[in-house]
């Protein structure tokens, strides 16, 4: 009987059930279902070497199976030392082959406010990494890039957006031929009693925030400081669940140590702009357009709301579960270890 109904089906038909058959093993088998989905090209253009969370963001995106990391670009003060921690992040997760090209250092305008890379230190210890000039070659990258692939590229910004201003100044059809862009920057939804509506990525470089505001990307979405805050663990958490996790994190771990002589904790900011890229149920998004104001005294920087909406394909995250969030992350850092859950 099982034979005979086989026999009836259509080449087509037969195709499927063994598709559904694989499927079903490689789940079973313990493979990730998630691997069988198509891969997202991204860039990650990221300040490293600051603030710990650009490293912890750049683990998850070599640990995300469903991400094809096609380059990384740095950004800020000694951005030719953030390369090597990017390049370091990469070696210890088994990705030596990941482009990783320099950006600039200085910001358009205004003066630098980070002009050090200081987890550059960390690296002293034991972890491979190459050593770079301060040639800026970020940008010519990111427009052969995006130009060979067009329409197909998410870029994820997670520092200030002084290469991505240049790149859309010097190519101005590159923001028309990417798939999106996400970042984290800005604060959407203000709390404090003085309504201040700053955020270190923005201020860091405004004008060049307000060139990449400005630009007709299809699609923009910017996770604010007032959601990733809620994401936030203590620095002895941090300490366990990343030499668990191990991989690139223990690079990342020794990243941190630096980081901690200033604070106990980690803010998960930038890993919740990597993970909804893959996971876009993680934030509540809020279709609206932002600009950046320039000209008001005692407000550069700030990231303003408009209604109108309707041409600018502008969206904010406005809601988190923190619990869901981090739940997320570590199965997909813990991914090939059989101690992490």
């Amino acid at each position: 009987m099982e034979s005979t109904a086989m026999e009836a089906m259509s080449e087509e038909e037969r195709a499927a059930i063994q598709k559904v058959a694989e499927l079903h093993d490689t789940a079973a088998g313990g493979g990730p279902l998630i691997a069988t989905l198509a891969k997202v090209p991204v860039l990650l253009d990221t300040d490293i070497g600051s603030d710990i969370d650009d490293a912890v963001a750049l683990a998850y995106l070599l640990k995300q199976p469903q991400c094809e990391l096609l380059g990384i670009t740095t950004v800020s003060g000694e951005p030719e030392k953030r390369a090597s921690l990017a390049d370091a992040v990469c070696q210890a997760a088994g990705r030596s082959g990941i482009p990783v090209h320099v950006g600039t250092g200085k910001p358009l305008l205004v003066a630098q406010r980070q002009p050090e890379a200081s987890q550059f230190e960390a690296l002293k210890a034991s972890y491979l990494h190459r050593l770079f000039e301060p040639n800026h070659t970020a940008v010519e990258f990111l427009r052969r890039t995006i130009r060979a692939r067009p329409n197909e590229i998410t870029l994820l910004t997670i520092g200030p957006l002084t290469n991505i201003a240049l790149l859309f100044a010097t190519d101005p059809e590159i923001p028309t031929m990417l798939k999106q862009l996400v970042m984290m920057g800005g604060r959407y939804f203000p709390s404090s009693p003085d309504g201040a509506n700053g955020e270190w990525n923005i201020l860091c470089d405004p004008h060049a925030a307000a060139i990449v505001f400005e630009a007709p990307v299809p699609k923009l979405i910017a996770v604010g400081l007032d959601v990733t805050e809620q994401c936030t663990r203590s620095a002895e958490e941090c300490r366990e669940r990343f030499i668990k996790a191990g991989g690139p994190l223990l690079s990342v771990a020794a990243m941190a140590e630096v980081w901690f002589r200033h604070t106990q904790q980690i803010t998960f900011h930038d890993p919740l702009a990597a993970a909804l890229i893959f996971e876009p149920q993680l934030c509540g998004l809020l279709s609206t357009r932002i600009d950046v104001e320039l000209c008001q005294p005692g407000k550069l920087g700030d990231t303003l709301l408009r209604e109108d909406s309707t041409l600018s394909g502008h969206q904010v995250a406005w809601g988190v579960d923190p619990q869901v969030f981090f739940d997320h992350y570590f199965s997909i850092v813990g991914m090939g270890n059989t101690e992490t859950a």
